[in-house]
């Protein structure tokens, strides 16, 4: 358990307190009480973070294509492992063997006649994360309820060693944040810069990146989730740059947008000084029992008074920890209220085709009061 390059999680490079078996089998107790409020008598797991969430066993599938394993959670307590023959060692350094199921090419008819021997007849399943085959192949076996957001919901909430970690990751890139004056030379390219800063999370020990870092140079910054091309980096021009790692399973994501040059524009000093106020406006209201559109109003009003709302065109926001968008959603029209553990980025930015774009990103901890950027 631990860090991903290899897929292999060996519990060495991570606190005890997400090494420790009691950790998971804590939160699958927490699931179980879930379930029978729900009236879930089992639960199949297939999502890979939630998987790895309740089990610690492997944070991400190896192929797009493929599953690494599930996870079946019971009500006896005797919660199922599912894995193929690959991952036989990997399971066994962190599940009963006696709770593991090796299966080859008949996977649900193995899950199936290893459930049915437990009297295990009807099974809930999220249908987010189960494909049509895989529905199909288990309704011959099973009675399927469909369930979401069961696990996500209690992943919304961090623990204090998955703060600590959260912590750690975004500390990392915050340090590569800081070196972006000297890694956006003019005449680089915007794909060249993305190397760079893979490089440089690399360097500093990250297992990776959470996602694809986004460089956008003058008109390609107002493409929010701008892919880094050949324009070049100008004498004079604005440079946004959407950046995180994976450090010990968990994610980072800030976005700066900086000036690479000797005088920054007064549209761009101007356009900075808006958005960075609309975030502070966020973080301001930010705490717990706001409800997540609330928060996404603080920030969208700075933008109405100013007369370019028009141009703040995505959510304010998302959680992050195993993922790098994770629940919550801070959307227009998200439902729910924050509460104190929630991690998420708050992001606001402002966008024009004919000129560039501008965003701003902090990831926060909602604490008993308010939130702290971390």
């Amino acid at each position: 358990m631990g860090r991903t390059h290899d897929a292999k999680h060996t519990g060495e490079d991570l606190p005890v307190e997400l090494t420790d078996p009691a950790i998971f089998a804590a939160r699958r107790e927490r699931l179980r009480a879930k379930m029978a409020e729900a009236d879930i008598p089992a639960l199949l797991v297939t999502h890979a973070a939630n998987r790895y969430y309740l089990s610690g066993f492997e944070l991400s599938d190896s192929q797009c294509n493929e599953s690494v394993g599930w996870l079946v959670v019971l009500p006896t307590g005797r919660d199922l492992l599912m894995t193929d023959a690959r991952f036989t060692d990997a399971a066994k350094r962190l599940w009963p063997v006696e709770d593991t199921l090796i299966y080859g090419a008949g996977k649900h008819a193995a899950l199936a006649e290893v459930l049915k021997g437990q009297g295990v007849t009807a099974l809930g399943f999220d249908p987010r994360a189960v494909s049509v085959f895989d529905h199909e192949a288990l309704r011959e076996h099973f009675e399927l309820t469909s369930c979401s957001g069961l696990v996500e919901d209690l992943r919304r909430v961090k623990e204090p060693a998955e703060i600590e970690l959260l912590r750690a990751s975004c500390g990392l890139n915050h340090r590569v944040m800081r070196a972006l004056t000297d890694v956006l030379i003019p005449g680089m390219t915007e794909a060249e810069a993305a190397w760079q800063i893979e490089r440089l999370f690399r360097e500093a020990g990250a297992e990776g990146l959470s996602f694809p870092s986004i460089v956008g140079v003058n008109q390609n910054a107002a493409l929010p989730h701008a892919i880094p091309g050949d324009t070049k980096i100008a004498r004079e021009s604005l440079v946004l740059v959407d950046a995180g790692c994976r450090l010990d399973a968990y994610c980072s994501d800030q976005t700066r947008t900086v000036w690479v040059g000797r005088e920054p524009s007064e549209r761009f000093q101007d356009t900075k000084r808006l958005v960075q106020t609309a975030q502070k406006a966020a973080m301001q209201a930010i705490r717990p029992g706001v409800r997540y559109a609330d928060a996404y109003k603080a920030a969208r009003a700075v933008f109405e008074d100013a007369g370019v709302a028009a141009q703040f065109t995505h959510s304010l926001g998302h959680g992050i920890g195993l993922e790098t968008h994770e629940g919550p959603s801070l959307a227009p029209r998200a439902e729910g209220v924050f509460v104190p553990g929630m991690v998420v980025t708050v992001e606001p930015g402002l966008y024009d085709a004919s000129w560039g774009g501008i965003r701003w990103e902090y990831m926060v901890v909602v604490t008993d009061s308010g939130c702290v950027a971390l």
